[in-house]
């Protein structure tokens, strides 16, 4: 019998790691183990807590990870509170996925250039170890990420060890403000992609992170040349129910949930300058 996709299964809280002072990364699994349930980079899930409420999150981790799914959740409300008040252990609700993933067949044999900002970081996440588990069928890779400061920079041991040692893979990371013990790079993400000047030839730029972050960096990509069709983005915020069904995250004749949540710049040129 097909699972109605408004029907949520109980799932276990397996293990809780703390990435920053209001981020924490939930390992969740099925009751009898594994994977509640298959799904590709770029897809959301929701997850709830009885009394209390339910929310939309990316899952940041990439497919091939079969014992659990992972979420990057930052602490902005009732449900988030309440999840990062919980243990190890605990039992919460999950349904998904929701949404369309990122284009990984589109991607294939060309260069790709990820850009992350803050809690951002997460569904790229997910897309960038899915990539570097195939890393034979894309070129080179570039991760530019930033955070308000070094002590927001989340999932570090990926950033400073497992990422970089990986082949014709670079990561670059910025903080807004400089600070004592920081000899990175200081500035905002928009602008030091710009700096970086990246290539658009044969390259695919994929971004996340707040609305006004991702705004800009649309806007320098287009002036590094990249085509609105080289670049996508995905606007999972703007998602309730995940099924179409609230109208919440209608943008012109689209719905967030049914149509993305990844669109490329070309189909959001296209709508109303809501996102």
């Amino acid at each position: 019998m097909l699972k109605h996709p408004l029907f949520p299964q109980v799932a276990v809280v397996e293990r809780i790691s703390r990435e920053t002072a209001d981020i924490k990364t939930f390992s969740v699994a099925a009751l009898k183990g594994g994977v509640p349930f298959n799904f590709m980079p770029g897809q959301c899930a929701m997850l709830s807590v009885p009394a209390v409420g339910e929310a939309l999150f990316s899952i940041t981790s990439a497919p091939a990870q079969a014992d659990f799914l992972e979420f990057s959740i930052k602490k902005t409300g009732a449900v988030t509170d309440c999840l990062h008040g919980i243990e190890e252990g605990c039992q919460i609700a999950i349904r998904g996925p929701y949404g369309n993933g990122f284009p990984v067949a589109q991607l294939k044999g060309r260069d790709l250039l990820f850009i992350g900002g803050g809690i951002g970081l997460a569904p790229l996440r997910s897309l960038i170890n899915y990539c570097l588990v195939h890393r034979g069928d894309y070129g080179n890779i570039h991760i530019v990420y930033g955070a308000r400061s070094a002590a927001d920079l989340m999932q570090r041991k990926e950033l400073y060890e497992n990422w970089p040692a990986s082949p014709a893979t670079s990561v670059y990371l910025t903080v807004d403000t400089g600070q004592e013990g920081w000899d990175g790079h200081v500035g905002f993400v928009p602008q030091y992609v710009e700096e970086l000047g990246f290539s658009p030839q044969n390259s695919i730029a994929l971004t996340c992170g707040p609305p006004i972050m991702i705004k800009y960096v649309l806007a320098g990509l287009e002036r590094l040349g990249f085509q609105p069709e080289q670049i996508h983005t995905t606007l999972e915020m703007r998602m309730k129910c995940g099924v179409g069904k609230c109208g919440r995250c209608n943008i012109g004749g689209k719905y967030v949930c049914r149509n993305g949540p990844v669109f490329n710049f070309a189909e959001l040129k296209k709508l109303p300058a809501e996102y």
